[in-house]
């Protein structure tokens, strides 16, 4: 929405504007509008005092200046900031183009490239260690679970090439030209273009989930998934680090406008972990998009299935906590795949690049780690009462509810902000040509989405009781990372909105959790 002036200034304001500070500060009507989440232009400033009226472009109701709360610091600070910000100067995006992109950026996170280089090494470490530290012995983190001696205990040829085919089958299902192409929103790559992907990853999901049904039907050994869960997940572990190291190299040869803004450091160990290209490709196989979304999180999925079926093998019948876990985490990636549009607005594919911080995340820690609910019932069966069971279930669903009602809301509001059904929402325009919600599910937290994802998290790890801490590994690593994640993207958009961003966080105060965080 491009920006508008509350009122002309006549030349002679401008003259003494000039002359005096303080005949310009009670002559000027107002600043121009920044590309705020704001309410009012300063302190002192009386709306009666306005010639003329902005009346919003779009149905939805706009956030109105008059609506001012009581003072506070922040508020003080906005009014000093915002004499001194023009529309013009927040404009200015930080991204990297074709001539600013020579030049390294030195902004760093997760430590720099210290902790980048050693988190290299942690973040596997702590897969294994989590994983050998819950077996059918034991699930305890006070022990330090015993190393086993033979190598053959972590590498294994069939097991490597049973990940090589399974990210082969995704791949081709990827590649299918089936399910909608879908124009991407503008990257910070060329002329700021816009890519195109091919979103067809509920196909890839059931035809994945129909394979494992043909497979159980002729009998093949799917539960070698778990015989050899460890060299699995070692195989995707140095294939997400040789995957790295081939698209850094690449990404060496990319032209400087494909460089992604956080990993254009100049320190190789830094941009190696962060991703050093925004959006690798080669032809129109996207890595990031496809990995994103496909082998990890059908992968887990899978993963949950072997151990329905390794617990029917040994039983006779399915334990209902295992059950309603598997069915849980499976519901959670099916609606992952069936809105895998929205993903294209998310900070990972506008923003980070595509390293061994993503690669291995995405192909090793998701489906080796999110699943270890799943493996501690099956190896520490758990029998809930029904009532236990029922309140687990609900919960889920209020953090499901929760978690798909504001990112429904968040993704209609994008493509169509002027459809009536959300006329009730109010919003704050920016000159950027966007509107953000400050209504709804988006006027309780920053995060909305984030709450229900936490929610959720909690309803997977109940159904396996208190007697370890282990099988809470997840919810309590999610809610750290979803904080740091939020705090992440706030510095972002305080980059991007400047003194705007902090009038949207004075109008939605708590990030995560209302009135707690």
């Amino acid at each position: 929405m491009p920006t508008r002036s509350r009122s002309s200034r006549s030349s002679k304001t401008r003259t003494s504007r000039r002359t005096s500070k303080s005949s310009s500060r009670s002559r000027s009507r107002s600043r121009g509008r920044s590309p705020a989440r704001g309410r009012s232009p300063a302190r002192g400033r009386s709306p009666a005092r306005t010639k003329t009226t902005v009346k919003p472009a779009t149905p939805n109701r706009t956030l109105n200046p008059a609506k001012v709360s009581t003072p506070t610091r922040m508020s003080a600070r906005l009014a000093t900031l915002g004499k001194d910000v023009s529309p013009e100067v927040e404009r200015k995006s930080p991204v990297v183009t074709e001539k600013s992109s020579k030049k390294s950026t030195h902004s760093h996170e997760f430590g720099g490239p210290l902790g980048a280089t050693l988190m290299i090494f942690f973040l596997p470490a702590t897969m294994f260690y989590v994983n050998m530290a819950c077996t059918k012995k034991s699930c305890s983190i006070q022990k330090i679970p015993p190393c086993p001696g033979k190598l053959s205990a972590f590498f294994d040829l069939e097991a490597t090439l049973i990940f090589l085919g399974w990210f082969a089958f995704q791949a081709v299902l990827y590649m299918l030209p089936v399910g909608p192409v879908v124009q991407g929103p503008r990257v910070i790559v060329g002329n700021h273009q816009s890519l195109k992907y091919r979103c067809n990853g509920f196909f890839a999901y059931v035809v994945s989930i129909l394979a494992f049904c043909v497979a159980l039907y002729f009998k093949v050994p799917v539960t070698i998934v778990y015989d050899k869960f460890l060299q699995l997940a070692t195989s995707a572990v140095v294939f997400s680090f040789l995957l790295s190291l081939f698209i850094y190299i690449k990404a060496r040869r990319a032209p400087a406008s494909a460089l992604a803004p956080g990993g254009n450091t100049g320190c190789w160990p830094y941009d190696f972990f962060m991703g050093h290209e925004l959006n690798p490709r080669i032809g129109l196989f996207d890595f990031k998009f496809f990995c994103e979304m496909r082998p990890g999180l059908i992968g887990w999925v899978m993963i949950n299935l072997v151990f329905l079926v390794k617990d029917f093998q040994e039983n006779g019948q399915l334990n209902p906590s295992l059950a309603a876990v598997a069915f849980f985490q499976a519901l959670y990636i099916a609606d992952a795949l069936w809105f895998e549009e929205a993903i294209l607005t998310t900070m990972d594919i506008i923003y980070e690049g595509f390293g061994f911080m993503l690669s291995f995340g995405d192909l090793a820690w998701v489906p080796f780690l999110y699943c270890l609910q799943g493996r501690y019932l099956l190896e520490h069966p758990l029998q809930l009462p029904w009532y236990c069971l029922m309140a687990i279930v609900f919960l889920n669903g209020a953090g499901y509810y929760i978690f798909r009602g504001s990112n429904s809301q968040k993704n209609e509001f994008r493509k169509n902000p002027n459809n009536p059904a959300l006329a009730h929402l109010e919003s704050i325009p920016t000159s950027r040509g966007k509107r953000l919600l400050v209504s709804g599910w988006w006027g309780l937290c920053r995060k909305p989405n984030y709450l229900g994802d936490i929610i959720m998290s909690i309803a997977w790890s109940l159904p396996c009781g208190f007697s370890s801490i282990l099988p809470y590994f997840y919810p309590i690593y999610f809610f750290i990372l979803l904080v740091h994640r939020e705090r992440r993207d706030s510095n972002i958009c305080q980059k991007k909105y400047r003194a705007s961003w902090d009038k949207y966080c004075e109008r939605v105060p708590y990030r995560i959790i209302p009135y707690v965080y």
